[in-house]
């Protein structure tokens, strides 16, 4: 592509910040829910970044204040997160501009009065919150859900009264289906599954999960952190549900139990995965594996559905990413990268990339695959059969939270700070950019994108 070109796509990116609910340019220009538009680590897109620093192509660095590990959603002109006292008596919903990272909101939705203890790993807020046109929908397990208007804020809804001790505490993100809006509440004292009416927050269905926990009094084996996804068989939709030591279908209409696989491990965490007629399932703590799981079946197909297990260099909390007949996942611990075949289960191969302790998904852009880590380096590796890293990256914190991809920029939420990070322009695209400016300027979000292109030539370098 020549300059040019990458300019002109870059200044079309930027001026479709502000594109009209509903176009077509959208589903490459946000990221409404955790994993992205697809539920899964894949990005839409091209020439999107690869390699950053603190001064190399980062657009604007916005500090975020108190703590919270939900991951960056997107759409339109704002990047919405949440976040929440480290005592978790104060929770807030944060809405971030897009093109000059300036916080336009910053609203305290819930004052709890007496939070639980939660895992020196977790937040109070770390459930991702999910967008649809003019609703942002805010979730902070048993401590309280939220409906706003993305324009000016207004809450429409809440609901606090849902009881879980979420043990460890919340983890799980929100799934909308129709005019369903749905939520895991798996905690040490009630295990279930719930469907508000997205219009007003009122109940439609609520399943208890059928789990056989044996006894046990431990609350880790009860608690899971997982969030739902949903598929299509034979032409009819199934939310995939794990919790812990099980994981089921349910009719997202009604909340009917249609199948079950059990495991042994607990406190599952990542989304899961589905391609190639299979389901892929992560088990969880304290050892994860993989389940490939057939979803046409009955019951409980413990027995005779789950076509392949992975048990090597599997991480317990990371989602892992498919791409075409590729997984990728990272361990927590070391941070391993292993890619294995989708079709078979077996490893294609392993590779230490170091970097500490691994929770962030894994993200799939433009024919690279990327791995953050809570110390701070992020590793970008070209997808395929050999491993081959790109880029090795460096902010001034880790990261706990996803990333968000939206349009040529990935969205960054450290320990700290909310980044956007973007390939930079060079000067000979600046020159391209003012022999057009006379015709750029006719449209009516120029300002702002030019705004964020200055953002782009400043901090680039």
């Amino acid at each position: 592509m020549t300059c040019t070109a990458r300019m002109t796509a870059l200044v079309v990116s930027m001026l479709s910040v502000g594109t009209p609910p509903g176009s077509v340019a959208r589903a490459a220009d946000g990221w409404p829910q955790f994993l992205g538009p697809t539920a899964d680590g894949v990005a839409v897109g091209e020439g999107i970044v690869r390699s950053w620093s603190e001064k190399r192509n980062v657009v604007w660095k916005t500090p975020i204040h108190d703590r919270g590990w939900s991951s960056p959603v997107v759409e339109g002109d704002r990047v919405w997160l949440t976040t929440a006292t480290r005592d978790g008596r104060s929770l807030y919903v944060i809405g971030v501009d897009r093109a000059s990272g300036a916080v336009v909101h910053d609203l305290k939705l819930f004052d709890v009065e007496s939070p639980r203890k939660i895992h020196i790993l977790n937040s109070y807020a770390s459930p991702t919150s999910i967008l649809e046109e003019g609703r942002v929908y805010v979730h902070f397990g048993s401590y309280g859900t939220a409906c706003l208007d993305t324009r000016t804020a207004r809450v429409l809804w809440t609901r606090r009264d849902l009881p879980c001790h979420h043990w460890r505490g919340p983890g799980s993100s929100l799934v909308l289906f129709g005019d369903l809006l749905i939520a895991h509440y798996d905690g040490f004292d009630h295990q279930y599954v719930v469907a508000f009416d997205k219009k007003t927050g009122k109940t439609v269905w609520k399943t208890d999960r059928s789990n056989d926990f044996g006894g046990s009094d431990n609350g880790d084996h009860k608690k899971a952190f997982s969030t739902p996804t949903i598929i299509e068989v034979a032409g009819k939709p199934q939310l995939i549900s794990p919790g812990s030591r099980a994981a089921m279908s349910y009719d997202p209409y009604t909340g009917r139990e249609l199948w079950t696989v059990e495991f042994r491990s607990f406190s599952s965490t990542a989304r899961p995965l589905f391609g190639h007629g299979l389901v892929y399932i992560n088990t969880g703590f304290p050892r994860a594996e993989i389940i490939a799981v057939r979803p046409d079946g009955e019951g409980d197909v413990s027995k005779t559905h789950i076509e392949w297990t992975a048990r090597r260099g599997i991480g317990s909390k990371p989602s892992g990413v498919l791409v075409k007949d590729l997984i990728y996942v990272v361990t927590d611990k070391g941070g391993v990268a292993s890619c294995l075949d989708a079709k078979t289960g077996k490893q294609v191969w392993s590779h230490r990339l170091g970097g500490g302790q691994h929770s962030s998904s894994v993200l799939y852009a433009d024919g690279a695959v990327y791995f953050f880590s809570h110390d701070g380096p992020a590793h970008v590796i070209r997808a395929g059969r050999e491993f081959e890293l790109l880029h090795t990256n460096e902010l001034d914190d880790g990261f706990m939270a996803s990333p968000a991809v939206a349009g040529k920029s990935i969205f960054l939420r450290t320990r700290s700070h909310l980044y956007r990070v973007e390939r930079a322009l060079s000067p000979a695209c600046l020159a391209g950019l003012v022999t057009s400016r006379q015709e750029a300027v006719r449209h009516p979000d120029w300002p702002r994108a030019l705004l964020s292109l200055r953002c782009v030539l400043l901090r680039g370098g």
